[in-house]
């Protein structure tokens, strides 16, 4: 196997295997791969203990590595993951949180071993991109949120051809029927002989 360049090394307690096996169902081009356990006695464990564990997590190598409760994850260090759309969004986020993780603020949270996810939706980042009003109306609904929600995030130019179209859609019918009705309404008027016509 061609060893990486470049590898994210993580330290776990003793659950490196399971946290790989969890973030490879979740993710897309995500998988585990080689698991390596000690020769000898160490610090942290003995000889024949899972001692590290090399997965992917969509498409980016890692390394997981059992060193015990010493060291610690922190925000300092986090995954961001880009998502398409809402359901997206809360797979991941639900994912996680519902299964041991915490929920913290601007569509950040962690998982059951203390690592930091950033869940964030692609709207998002084009908008902040963008700069000027765009960029500040996103950022100022994202300081509000712990899970983003795409629908306070979108912003008026963001709204899709499909959407334009269906809204534009949904006016003109309501414009045809409101003229449909006149003109019922004005042609039974008509209709109606002098002498059938309610007394003044």
């Amino acid at each position: 196997m061609k060893i990486p360049k470049n590898t994210v090394c993580l330290m776990f307690d003793k659950e490196a295997e399971q946290a790989a096996h969890f973030y490879a169902e979740i993710f897309p081009n995500s998988s585990v791969g080689s698991v390596h356990r000690a020769p000898s006695e160490y610090p942290s464990g003995k000889a024949g203990d899972v001692l590290t564990v090399e997965f992917t997590v969509m498409g980016i190598p890692c390394i997981g590595v059992n060193g015990g409760s010493y060291f610690k994850h922190s925000e300092a260090f986090s995954f961001q993951i880009a998502t398409d759309n809402q359901e997206e969004t809360d797979r991941y986020w639900n994912a996680i949180v519902k299964n041991g993780g915490k929920e913290s603020m601007c569509g950040w949270c962690t998982d059951r071993w203390g690592l930091s996810w950033q869940i964030t939706p692609r709207t998002l980042t084009e908008a902040m991109s963008k700069g000027g009003d765009e960029a500040k109306r996103a950022f100022n609904a994202m300081m509000k949120m712990k899970k983003s929600t795409w629908r306070r995030l979108r912003l008026p130019d963001a709204e899709s051809d499909n959407d334009r179209w269906r809204g534009g859609l949904a006016e003109l019918r309501v414009r045809q029927s409101k003229r449909r009705l006149h003109h019922f309404q004005s042609l039974r008027t008509r209709a109606v002989p002098p002498e059938f016509s309610e007394p003044r």
